[in-house]
């Protein structure tokens, strides 16, 4: 692989410009694009020809997706190198992740939440207010928590029924607002 057609540089690009804003490196987001729409895994050199970049920043930016787990290493036979593939079942990699992100974003933020109801509880005094906010916080990190604990052990197709019911579930629900 040398270049990328015209569109496959465009949805890599905007796959990269949609990663920064998600706060993934660029890069990252260039090199799991390419790999997603790879028809067979590549190495890194043929990596560094498609995106124009340099071999450290590929090295480096494969090593941050294969710990993320929506990419991984593989072998051809008869080539000694490494080469790359992303996940393509792309409900599994959206799984994967929510899994990172509530790892490394949610959980944190829920820990801290509790730490802070614990502070403040020694010394109330003048700490109601955000005692009563933190509390409410706490109890929509549980409940999105155990939500999302039932919600990613379903089947791929279970969640697009779901998700494609949209409306529906509401109106099952009787909610009229």
């Amino acid at each position: 692989m040398k270049t990328l057609s015209p569109v496959r540089q465009k949805f890599v690009l905007h796959w990269g410009e949609m990663g920064t804003r998600w706060g993934i490196n660029r890069t990252v987001a260039q090199i799991h694009a390419l790999l997603f729409i790879s028809d067979a895994p590549l190495n890194a050199e043929d990596i560094v020809q498609a995106l124009g970049v340099a071999r450290s920043n590929v090295s480096n930016s494969l090593k941050e997706l294969l710990g993320w787990g929506i990419v991984k290493r593989v072998h051809l036979l008869g080539d000694p190198r490494d080469h790359f593939e992303s996940m393509k079942d792309v409900w599994e990699m959206f799984r994967i992740v929510m899994d990172e992100r509530k790892k490394r974003e949610f959980d944190p933020t829920e820990r801290l939440i509790r730490e802070c109801i614990a502070e403040a509880g020694e010394r109330p005094e003048g700490e109601e207010y955000p005692i009563r906010k933190w509390r409410e916080l706490a109890g929509f990190f549980e409940t999105t928590s155990a939500w999302y604990g039932v919600v990613r052990q379903w089947p791929s197709r279970t969640l697009t029924r779901f998700i494609k019911a949209g409306d529906k579930v509401r109106k099952l629900l009787g909610v009229t607002d």
